[in-house]
């Protein structure tokens, strides 16, 4: 279970919720109308249907339309589907396609109207496939799993049917509240049967545009590995008054040399352009352009560091001989242990490395769900998490779960936590120090300064006669191929790794909780270097089993919604005391030069149309000149009032589609 949510370390990527809504401070640009900006990781494929990784979804997610997509407030609104209703009892949805709904060649040729059974033949496709996101549906269509196992082999049993050429719906096995913003997601996308099989296996090859067709507001008209991805205006798309960019040019970018996006913004050569705080150009900059540097407000993405408890592979290690290997293995079994190294991390110093001193704690993130993704009962998630955490010990009393502040760092209870750990360990035979390999892409430079801050305040704190961390600085196709890319548990070649993220898929806390599930999906060997399914010993011993099934209980509760986020609290500070994961910073907050008009780009916590990673450019404006500090602070202000009475009303609205 590997989203567009599961993220590989951004560098570069930047705008999101900050880059968003209604304000025009600075005249719109006029004429043919060109979008700039920079890409750090190439697809390995076009296959919306089936990947579930950023770098395609970057892509894809601004030439496919699903059923629904969100406006600029956060909204779901019609997109394929013009119109939809769900049965009183919350099982059935049905969705009505609009008529003007057309299929495009890459050249903007039209193929074929987008039908029903398109939406059929993407879901077949996807399950047959063995979509990397099929879970987000695999347990909710009635029948879905049955065919997903092999357990019956006809696809009609599935709840899903074109009922006519305008008619799609969906039959689930129980309520879900958020179903329709997993329509958002590729798993949920359309394709066109007959050019889906006349590809064959050329369907949605990375650099070959034709190879999908396209119902979106863009077409891909190139895209040349480690150089650059152009898109262009569809001028046939349904809805291409709410197209305002004509094209879209992203340039390849290592993350190596660091001043190189805001000399870019300064002389023309991008719309756009992430700031780096710590470079040795930034107090120049700050000198000349300090009114038009601006920090976009903080998303849902949380990146986190992983711990490897089962890892396999040693081509990547400073380790010398078994016992260190087998040393560190039980060190990454041991809660202690895993604590100490939460508290002593200091997350403003690790954030420090990509915003500066000034700007840390804008971006700093302690819970893997973050505090604010959903409310029930006047509470926010992060304060139902708290009062269920203080139950664990005495270690979680004055923690602090908001963002924008590193509640965790605490070296004394790291220091406490470790004497524990050691006393243990060293009763099961282990040596110390523990060596643990972290690895990290050497051309990215605030990438490498992040380790080595960790390294430092992890070192510092416990001492590096117990904790040696050891850096393995790669070639970034190197470090992708054994955390992003590692296609199993075996790949996973690290102890502890920084080099992955989460974007929730749709609006409850299981988008982020689910995946560390120890019996589906494919994120565990992300996060926990383990595969999935393999009933594994490691995640026996640090209690993974017991976490699903808090998990599962919270699942199961579809009526009551206060109920379960509350569950779901539970759940999340079982998973913050394992410190199995530990959250450090959220993938916006940053500083940025823009021309983009603020906050007219759409808006979500979660799904594929409207959250930070993938940018999308439907609905985005430009503006001649930089964004100035203040006309974004006056346009968040304008967006935040605006949002508030835009949700209300689509609130309202939403009993209209009951029936």
């Amino acid at each position: 279970m590997k989203t567009r949510k599961v993220l590989a370390l951004a560098g570069v990527t930047l705008l999101a919720a900050g880059v968003l809504a209604a304000c025009s401070g600075g005249s719109a640009t006029k004429g043919e109308q060109t979008f700039a900006f920079t890409y750090e990781t190439d697809p390995d494929n076009l296959n919306y249907l089936t990947t579930s990784k950023a770098a395609t979804s970057n892509i894809t997610s601004n030439v496919i339309d699903g059923l629904l997509e969100n406006d600029r407030y956060g909204n779901l609104v019609p997109s394929m589907a013009e119109d939809w209703s769900v049965s009183k009892d919350g099982l059935i949805y049905t969705y009505k396609i609009r008529q003007d709904a057309k299929w495009y060649t890459s050249e903007g040729e039209e193929y074929a109207p987008v039908k029903a059974q398109d939406f059929v033949t993407g879901l077949k496709y996807a399950t047959d496939k063995k979509s990397q996101a099929l879970y987000l549906v695999q347990d909710s269509i009635k029948g879905l799993d049955a065919y997903a196992k092999g357990e019956n082999k006809d696809f009609s049993q599935v709840g899903i049917k074109a009922l006519d050429d305008q008619t799609v719906q969906y039959t689930l096995n129980k309520p879900e509240s958020f179903w329709n913003s997993k329509t958002t997601m590729g798993v949920l996308a359309p394709v066109n049967e007959e050019f889906l099989n006349s590809k064959g296996d050329d369907f949605a090859k990375a650099t070959d545009p034709s190879s999908i067709l396209y119902n979106g507001p863009y077409l891909l008209k190139s895209l040349v590995a480690k150089s650059s991805v152009e898109f262009a205006k569809n001028p046939n798309y349904w809805d291409k008054d709410n197209v305002h960019v004509d094209k879209i040019k992203l340039s390849f970018w290592d993350g190596q040399d660091t001043s190189k996006p805001a000399e870019n913004f300064k002389d023309g050569s991008l719309t756009a352009a992430r700031l780096y705080p710590t470079s040795a150009s930034f107090a120049e900059l700050e000198k000349t352009m300090k009114d038009n540097i601006v920090y976009t407000q903080q998303d849902s993405t949380t990146y986190l560091v992983g711990t490897n408890i089962d890892r396999q592979s040693y081509k990547y290690t400073s380790k010398t001989s078994d016992e260190q290997k087998t040393s560190t293995k039980k060190a990454l079994l041991n809660k202690d242990f895993r604590q100490a190294i939460a508290f002593g991390f200091d997350r403003t110093a690790y954030a420090s490395q990509v915003n500066g001193a000034s700007g840390a704690s804008k971006i700093l993130r302690n819970l893997f769900v973050p505090p604010t993704f959903v409310q029930a009962d006047g509470k926010n998630f992060g304060d139902m998490v708290k009062e269920k955490l203080v139950t664990y010990g005495d270690e979680w009393k004055d923690v602090n779960l908001a963002d924008a502040q590193d509640g965790l760092y605490n070296p004394e209870k790291a220091k406490a936590e470790f004497a524990k750990a050691k006393s243990a360990l060293q009763a099961e035979g282990v040596q110390f120090p523990i060596h643990l390999d972290m690895p990290v892409d050497q051309t990215a430079t605030t990438k490498v300064q992040r380790v080595q801050s960790f390294k430092q305040s992890v070192e510092e704190t416990l001492g590096a006669d117990n904790v040696v961390i050891d850096i393995q600085q790669l070639q970034k196709d190197e470090v992708l191929n054994i955390t992003y890319f590692a296609e199993t548990a075996a790949g996973e070649d690290w102890d502890i790794s920084d080099n992955v993220g989460w974007t929730p898929d749709f609006a409850d806390p299981s988008t982020y909780l689910d995946i560390i599930k120890p019996s589906v999906g494919e994120n565990t060997k992300t996060y926990l270097g383990f595969d999935s399914g393999t009933d594994n010993a490691a995640a026996k011993k640090v209690g993974l089993n017991d976490y699903e099934k808090l998990v599962i209980e919270a699942e199961n509760e579809t009526i009551d919604v206060a109920k379960r986020y509350d569950k779901y609290a539970v759940a999340q500070a079982w998973l913050t005391d394992s410190a199995l994961i530990i959250p450090t910073t959220s993938l916006t907050g940053r500083p940025i030069l823009s021309k983009m008009v603020p906050f007219t780009m759409p808006f979500a916590f979660s799904g594929n149309k409207g959250t930070s990673d993938p940018l999308l450019y439907k609905y985005l404006e430009l503006q001649d000149k930089a964004v100035t500090a203040d006309e974004y602070q006056k346009a968040q202000d304008k967006w935040m009032k605006e949002k508030e009475e835009s949700n209300k009303k689509a609130q309202e609205e939403l009993a209209k589609h009951v029936k």
